[in-house]
C-alpha cells in the first residue's frame, strides 16, 4: 500500500500550513498518511525524532513510503533516512526548505544530533527532491543548493515563495499545489 510520512518543522503543528489540506489530498489518492505531532517541536532534535518514528511499528518504511518534510521536518527526514537500516530504501523523499546548520536559533541547536552523514541518507531513497523558495527568510537558498548537489538530489526553486509557511508567506500556504502536482508527476514517471 502506498503511504506518506508528512514532518513538520520547528514550533509547528500537525493542524499548521499545508499538512492537513495534503494529507487530504494524498488520502483521497489511496495513501496511508502519517502526520505525527512530533515530540519537543519547539527543540526539535533527530535522535529524539527517530526514537519516535521508528517505534511506530504499525508504520513500514519501504520503497511504497514517501517521504515530505518542512523545515526542521525536512532535516528530520534526512536524519530519519540516516536511521533506516541498511538495505531499507524509502519512495521519493522531498525535503521542503531544508537547510544545514542551526541558522543561529536557539532552538535548532540540538537539530543535528546525530550530525548528517550524507553517505549514509544518498541511497535509503529512490529520489532526494528539495523544493526552495528564492525568497526564504530563514534558509539560505545557496545552502540548499549545496546540500541538494552533496547529496545528488533534485532542486526545485519556486520564484517569488518564501519559507513555504503560512507566517512568511500568507493564507496562501494553507494548500501546496505545487508540491502536490510535483508528487503526482513523479508518481507518474515511476509507472512509465
Amino acid at each position: 500500500m502506498k503511504s506518506a510520512l508528512i514532518l513538520h518543522g520547528t514550533n509547528a503543528t500537525t493542524n499548521d500550513n499545508w499538512f492537513p489540506w495534503l494529507k487530504e489530498k494524498l488520502e483521497a489518492k489511496g495513501y496511508q498518511i502519517w502526520l505525527p505531532q512530533l515530540p519537543g517541536a519547539d527543540k526539535p532534535n533527530i535522535a529524539r525524532y527517530n526514537q519516535f518514528l521508528l517505534a511506530n511499528k504499525d508504520f513500514k518504511f519501504n520503497e511504497d513510503t514517501t517521504i515530505i518534510g518542512h523545515s526542521s521536518g525536512a532535516v528530520a527526514a534526512l536524519g530519519l533516512l540516516q536511521a533506516l537500516p541498511v538495505g531499507t530504501k524509502v519512495g521519493n523523499c522531498y525535503l521542503v526548505s531544508a537547510f544545514t546548520h542551526d541558522l543561529g536559533w536557539e532552538s535548532l541547536v540540538d537539530l543535528f544530533d546525530p550530525p548528517l552523514d550524507y553517505a549514509k541518507i544518498k541511497n535509503k531513497a529512490k529520489k532526494l527532491i528539495f523544493i526552495h523558495g528564492d525568497e526564504d527568510p530563514y534558509c539560505p537558498l545557496a545552502e540548499t543548493k549545496a546540500l541538494a548537489a552533496d547529496l545528488e538530489g533534485e532542486m526545485k526553486v519556486v520564484p517569488g515563495a518564501k519559507h513555504f509557511s503560512i507566517s512568511t508567506d500568507g493564507p496562501n500556504y494553507q494548500k501546496f499545489p505545487f508540491l502536490l502536482e510535483l508528487l503526482e508527476k513523479k508518481k507518474q514517471q515511476e509507472v512509465i
